[in-house]
């Protein structure tokens, strides 16, 4: 039953993620680009080159360009710096993995100190006479 849960949800999203990469707006990409000046993202920036950088955002989307298409321009232009997540390829992909893994590694050592702080050895309980 979960595992069905799990599938309709996930199908679900895939509809969405795609009309969002075939027509993606302007707030979507400005809190996903970088200015490159003050490091903030674009939504969050008043620097000139990210309000050129919102303005070429703006006119590739008229154009009909995808959310990918507008982020190789950019990236082709100023870097992968431009980009506010890494990529999930390569060596990028331990900025994705890295957390996650210490995550489950310290809830790994949590769930094992617990257990041994409820266990009481043998040795320790009263005797009863």
């Amino acid at each position: 039953m979960r595992t069905l849960l799990a599938l309709v949800l996930a199908l679900s999203v895939v509809p969405s993620a795609l009309a969002s990469e075939q027509r993606p707006t302007q707030a979507e990409l400005e809190g996903e680009l970088v200015c490159p000046t003050c490091k903030t993202t674009l939504d969050q920036s008043n620097a000139p080159i990210a309000t050129r950088m919102k303005q070429f955002v703006r006119s590739r989307i008229a154009a009909g360009d995808t959310k990918s298409e507008i982020k190789e321009q950019l990236v082709a232009q100023f870097g992968k710096g431009v980009l506010a997540a890494p990529e999930q390829k390569g060596f990028d992909l331990i900025a994705w993995v890295l957390p996650i893994v210490g995550l489950l590694a310290g809830a790994g050592v949590l769930t094992m100190l617990a257990w041994r702080w409820t266990r009481r050895p043998e040795d320790d309980l009263p005797l009863l006479e």
